[in-house]
């Protein structure tokens, strides 16, 4: 990122900041006062125009932005109850997202911003994502640093060493399909539906993690993830159980019908499925801030908002004296406010963006000072 010094504005208070976020399917648009205050948070989905696809469609996803962006930004201005003239900053995701829709984001912003002579920030996604954890209702808390980060996401999963505002080291992160995306393909595969990390979720309640013995793939060998492995574990294991292809057919079409056999199958395997990874995911951040002696555990990312590895997370760590830090549902899937705090900390540090400023769809976690 391309970066000035923000001496050159003559505003004095730069503390309100409207944020914007279009990375994937999700157009975000909300006002940020002094990096914790949410004055609004307008999010706009598209779930429903990709759902008979089973996944996104970029090209749709992009022309979805366009629709609405500018109608989402005039929402989050009059929500907050801030003119334009009242802002101090315009920060935007640059990165990583489907370029198309990142484009969209990004020239939005910039047309803001250079109108009215503000600062531009260009934030990365996934710093977005872990300062969704400084949105709090209690203005008073700090989570103090160092701390361990768990991003996970239909993209990505890493565990990353928070060492200060800008400062992160990636732990590990997935060789392969990331939780998030792991979660999708089991649905689709299943005929569940989409999204799939929700579905799942909703299912397991039903059913036994205990039903289906699934490995729990790369313990005790790092902080690096693997999920394609389950992913063809639990089809593997449905394709060879005795009649499963008539049962599934029969909890899909009937699921207030399918008693029995076919609806325990079902659940079953969502529990099993999703105690593997969330197993995974726990055992290693647990690990990883034993090892780097942090006292935090931070959760981020859409697939946060999962019940098991909230609930999990939460008591296993908490049994071990670490604190666990959540974020509000709403701030676990895509959107601008967290993109607006993440911004606020940059234009603490005097860090703002050039207006040659371009997405970049497979971004790396940059920082003011990164160790990789």
């Amino acid at each position: 990122m391309d970066c000035k010094s923000i001496t050159s504005y003559n505003h004095i208070v730069m503390t309100t900041i409207l944020a914007i976020e279009t990375s994937c399917d999700e157009t975000s648009a909300a006002v940020v006062k002094n990096g914790n205050e949410i004055l609004s948070n307008i999010v706009a989905t598209q779930v429903e125009f990709h759902k008979k696809y089973g996944g996104i469609v970029p090209e749709i996803a992009s022309r979805k932005h366009i629709e609405v962006i500018n109608p989402i930004i005039a929402e989050a201005l009059e929500k907050a109850k801030v003119k334009l003239k009242d802002l101090g900053a315009v920060a935007v995701t640059y990165g990583p997202g489907l370029v198309g829709s990142l484009i969209v984001g990004l020239c939005a912003a910039k047309a803001i911003a250079y109108s009215l002579d503000l600062p531009l920030i260009g934030v990365n996604h996934l710093e977005g994502h872990i300062y969704a954890n400084f949105l709090i209702s209690n203005l008073k808390f700090q989570i103090s640093f160092p701390f361990i980060c768990l991003l996970v996401s239909g993209g990505h999963t890493m565990l990353i060493l928070v060492k200060d505002h800008g400062n992160y080291q990636v732990l590990g992160q997935t060789r392969d399909d990331a939780a998030g995306e792991a979660f999708d393909k089991v649905a689709r595969f299943l005929k569940l539906g989409y999204p799939g990390g929700p579905i799942i979720d909703k299912l397991a309640k039903e059913g036994d993690p205990k039903a289906v013995a699934f490995t729990r793939p790369m313990l005790g060998q790092g902080y690096d993830f693997s999920f394609s492995g389950i992913k063809t574990a639990v089809v593997n294991y449905s394709n060879k159980t005795q009649g499963t292809a008539t049962h599934l057919d029969f909890a899909r079409r009937c699921p207030e019908l399918a008693e029995g056999f076919s609806r325990r199958f079902l659940a079953n395997l969502a529990a099993s499925f999703q105690q593997a990874i969330v197993d995974v995911l726990v055992e290693k951040s647990i690990q990883a801030a034993q090892e780097y002696k942090c006292k935090t555990i931070a959760l981020a990312g859409g697939v946060s908002a999962n019940s098991l590895l909230r609930k999990d997370l939460k008591e296993k760590a908490e049994a071990k004296g670490f604190g666990v830090q959540i974020p509000s549902l709403h701030l676990c899937t895509d959107n601008a406010a967290m993109v607006g705090c993440a911004g606020y900390y940059h234009l603490k540090q005097k860090r703002t963006s050039d207006f040659k400023l371009q997405a970049v769809a497979s971004l790396k976690l940059v920082g003011y000072n990164v160790t990789l």
